[in-house]
């Protein structure tokens, strides 16, 4: 089939979908808004997540049907859709999303991304996130806290309180820890000392750490290589993404790195970047071994 034919049809059966499961949602997200009972959000946020879930499942179904791409995806089998996990990955291109999607969907909880607070004011997608239960973080900068001593440790406050419901719900939390798609241009820049990986930036997901690290069960380390060439969106939906590789793998986090004190302890920030780039180092080892082989391990 015509790569232009195959990104006519997967585009238009992407909105189809897309329309389909975000009316319901929409309406939900209202409905949740307007009525601020306990039990009756507790139900409507099920049923959000549920269609965002059955979203992701359509997605999964048109990549099937219009994609001739081999999927190559190595997981543990101890994965658990009632588990709570942090979640990182390396990140290439916007396709990361539905494959990560693809890879994780129903084997861990719908995943969710930390959010700033400001976003919660974006027209409609705010308000679907906020249905979502998406957690917001809130976060004050080195500058201002100098010069509001007083307000030290209420960003934390502000964001542990809105993830409180999560103690009783599965959560997974997706963490790009390079915060951008690599390049080599970024990479160059940078002059990082991965072949394959910009940087780790290690304060979000130790921010994460300290308002829900007693939650999580484990972190899931996530690989993500394309064969040949990274694929962009456009690449993805005409069929022009022959193969991709996944790794999946399952680690256990540290006692003593499920809370501290990641912007005022040295010891603890130390000890925290020392471990994520311990993590890197083995995911930058094993694209380059995936890269030489042409296969996952």
């Amino acid at each position: 089939m015509p790569p232009i034919l195959t990104g006519l049809i997967a585009g238009t059966l992407l909105v189809i979908n897309t329309v389909f499961w975000i009316t319901p949602l929409m309406m939900a997200a209202i409905i949740k808004l307007l009525l601020p009972v306990t039990v009756v959000r507790h139900h409507l946020s099920r049923f959000v997540v549920w269609c965002a879930e059955c979203w992701i499942q359509c997605n999964n179904g048109w990549m099937k049907l219009t994609q001739p791409m081999q999927w190559h995806i190595e997981r543990p089998d101890t994965l658990n859709a009632k588990g709570s996990y942090m979640v990182v990955s390396n990140h290439q291109s916007w396709v990361d999303i539905l494959v990560l999607q693809y890879a994780l969907g129903k084997r861990i909880p719908f995943l969710k991304f930390f959010l700033k607070k400001e976003l919660i004011w974006v027209p409609f997608m705010g308000l679907a996130w906020w249905a979502l239960d998406l957690p917001f973080m809130k976060r004050y900068s080195k500058a201002y806290l100098e010069k509001h001593p007083e307000k030290r440790g209420q960003d934390l406050e502000t964001t542990r309180k809105s993830c409180e419901k999560f103690r009783n719900m599965p959560t997974s939390v997706m963490n790009f820890l390079e915060g951008t798609r690599f390049t080599q241009a970024k990479h160059d820049q940078q002059e990082s000392q991965y072949a394959n990986l910009l940087k780790p930036k290690s304060g979000g997901m130790a921010f994460a750490m300290s308002v829900m690290g007693d939650c999580f069960h484990s972190l899931i380390d996530v690989t993500i290589h394309y064969p040949g060439r990274v694929p962009t969106f456009i690449d993805f939906i005409q069929g022009k993404m022959p193969r991709c590789d996944v790794v999946v793998q399952e680690r256990q986090i540290p006692d003593h790195l499920l809370s501290g004190d990641y912007q005022n302890n040295d010891e603890y920030r130390e000890q925290f970047q020392h471990w994520v780039q311990q993590i890197w180092q083995e995911k930058d080892d094993r694209l380059t071994r995936m890269k030489q082989s042409g296969h996952v391990e």
